[in-house]
């Protein structure tokens, strides 16, 4: 159990006397002094914030807990008072030490605190498959490691429903508050919320018109959300997207799983990397898959890379190669141009079908870095 102990430093007051001479004698009301507050935080997962408060002269207490944009007061004869935050941050805490209501002297301090986020399955997992920070013959040429508190401008938010829920009749209402950063990730989740007309939100981000890259390897270390009706994709649309559309354009999905049980198109322990465009004026796919030998791909961190160049793009997971398509040929050359990364997690929608009542809300995508090495 980590503890974390703050001392507030003492704020000087006079001891204010008043004094009036009464037929009885003299009254006199003195202000407390030497108020010492001690905050704890017993356990630094839990949220919860202890108070020991003492002072000379004080005759009750008054804690008070600012918690985003309301406060909770504990009134307290014996100086203790206790909150649990529901969300990471740090807070403010005043702690007053009263002779009587109109005199007191106080202390103000704050408390950081870190919360996991509830993912419907246990939080984040803290192991998994990594990869390193260079190759040989390769250059990192850009990164998100994904350490600050706030998405870089590298990434914007694609919001609401898209046309026809994104082309895919998927069922959520993205927002920019479903994206978060903690803890040197990238959290996107997925929730069971009323937004825009929608039951579900999530978050969807791009890098189109920041980032955009032709040929390299990529290498993203995510752990995936699951469930029926749960769509996690880490993939890349074509940066003339703006001008000739999908699947002119071009798609390279690096990763997209449909949750649920096992099943032949899908599952919460089998991804999918395939490429989308356009040929003879209809859309042409063609993908491959691999899947876990046990577990689901929500219980480690695992990384999804493509190593792309003029001639092929091949896909792989934890530097397990499982696809690869030949881009040689003429009706190919979408891509053999630049492209952007998107991020989601889309709910329901023509391939995973709608969540039913074994699927668990909230639900959420951790992405620990996307790196771009390029010859």
């Amino acid at each position: 159990m980590k503890k974390i102990r703050a001392y507030l430093g003492l704020l000087v007051f006079s001891i204010f006397t008043i004094s009036c001479n009464e037929e009885e004698g003299e009254l006199s009301i003195i202000r407390p002094t030497n108020l010492q507050v001690e905050l704890e935080v017993p356990n630094a997962e839990s949220g919860l914030v202890e108070v020991r408060a003492s002072a000379f002269d004080a005759n009750f207490y008054r804690i008070e807990f600012f918690d985003q944009n309301e406060s909770v007061v504990v009134e307290s004869d014996d100086g203790l008072a206790s909150y649990t935050f529901s969300e990471s941050g740090t807070y403010a805490i005043s702690a007053r030490a009263y002779a009587s209501f109109e005199y007191f002297i106080e202390e103000i301090d704050s408390v950081t605190v870190t919360v996991p986020i509830d993912t419907g399955g246990g939080g984040i997992p803290t192991t998994g498959y990594s990869t390193p920070l260079s190759y040989p013959g390769y250059t990192l040429v850009w990164h998100d490691e994904f350490d600050s508190t706030a998405l870089s401008s590298d990434w914007t938010y694609e919001i609401g429903t898209g046309q026809n829920g994104w082309g895919n009749n998927e069922l959520q209402y993205y927002t920019a508050d479903n994206a978060t950063l903690q803890d040197g990730l990238l959290l996107i989740t997925a929730k069971q919320e009323s937004v825009g007309g929608r039951n579900y939100t999530s978050s969807r981000i791009i890098t189109q018109g920041a980032q955009e890259f032709q040929y390299g390897r990529i290498d993203i270390r995510a752990a995936l959300p699951y469930g029926q009706g749960i769509w996690p994709a880490l993939w890349m649309l074509g940066q003339d997207f703006g001008t000739v559309g999908w699947p002119a354009c071009g798609e390279i999905d690096i990763m997209e799983m449909v949750g649920g049980p096992s099943r032949p198109d899908g599952g919460d322990n089998k991804v999918f990397g395939t490429v989308h465009w356009e040929s003879n004026g209809s859309r042409a796919e063609f993908g491959g898959s691999t899947v876990l030998s046990s577990g689901r791909f929500a219980d480690e961190f695992h990384v999804f890379s493509i190593v792309w160049d003029a001639d092929k793009i091949t896909w792989y997971r934890d530097d397990i190669q499982f696809h690869e398509i030949d881009i040689t040929p003429a009706d190919l050359d979408e891509f053999r141009d630049a492209f952007f990364f998107i991020f989601n997690v889309a709910v329901g929608g023509n391939w995973p079908g709608s969540p039913n009542a074994s699927t668990q809300f909230p639900q959420t995508m951790a992405v620990d870095y996307v790196r771009v090495f390029q010859k």
